[in-house]
């Protein structure tokens, strides 16, 4: 996990026990990061238990007042990490875009992306699956719905830049279509179908307690869903 934010004042923290991962002393910034490394990592627990702000504390050996000088509640972490998550996904996403002309072919990419993200990031994907936000502020979710209310605006121009291109090559050369996309193709409904599918993915692979590979079988699947 890369780091997720640096804050640049420095902060007192509570003396380290002895032979604890904490007697190094850490950079100004660098306790807000392991703060959420930490807490991403307490999510990929298989067992569906609430993280509490004392159990944190105790797996970073330091009281849960430390933690609070670094952020004012679970909330917040809660949203830095969903900041993280937000700002890692669209960073790909544009690259793709960059990277790959075909628009089909961008929303095919950008889904593999997604589930690869879920699959290297388990504790992750129980926020993006707001699995692990029950019972937290409801503005959490609202935050993770609109993401991908994001992703699913992304995916939906993907394949509207794909269908033009379809026509275009169609028109040039109707006798052979370059690229055959059904007459009746939607970019609105096959972007919705597509993010129901990589939404679904992440759900299974929570409830399997991380044992499905969310990529299981995807490339024949999105074929599918795509053409």
């Amino acid at each position: 996990m890369q780091p997720i934010h640096r804050h640049d004042d420095a902060v007192a923290e509570d003396p380290p026990a002895a032979g604890s991962p904490r007697a190094t002393r850490l950079k100004p910034g660098e306790r807000r990061v392991l703060i959420l490394q930490t807490l991403a990592g307490m999510l990929e627990a298989p067992k569906n238990e609430k993280i509490t702000t004392a159990a944190l504390a105790a797996r970073l050996g330091v009281s849960e007042a430390a933690l609070y000088r670094h952020f004012a509640s679970k909330a917040q972490m809660f949203e830095a990490l969903i900041e993280f998550i937000e700002q890692s996904i669209f960073g790909l996403i544009n690259q793709i875009a960059a990277k790959e002309p075909n628009g089909v072919l961008q929303a095919r990419t950008i889904a593999l992306m997604l589930l690869n993200f879920s699959a290297k990031n388990p504790g992750m994907t129980r926020v993006l699956t707001c699995e692990a936000l029950v019972g937290e502020h409801e503005r959490l979710t609202e935050r993770v719905n609109q993401m991908l209310e994001r992703v699913e605006a992304s995916l939906k121009q993907c394949l509207r830049i794909g269908l033009m291109d379809a026509n275009v090559q169609n028109e040039a050369a109707s006798q052979n279509p370059a690229v055959p996309l059904p007459a009746d193709y939607d970019p609105t409904v096959r972007a919705s179908l597509l993010l129901s599918y990589i939404v679904g993915r992440w759900h299974r692979y929570v409830r399997s307690g991380f044992a499905r590979n969310p990529g299981e079988h995807a490339d024949a699947q999105l074929r599918l869903i795509l053409q």
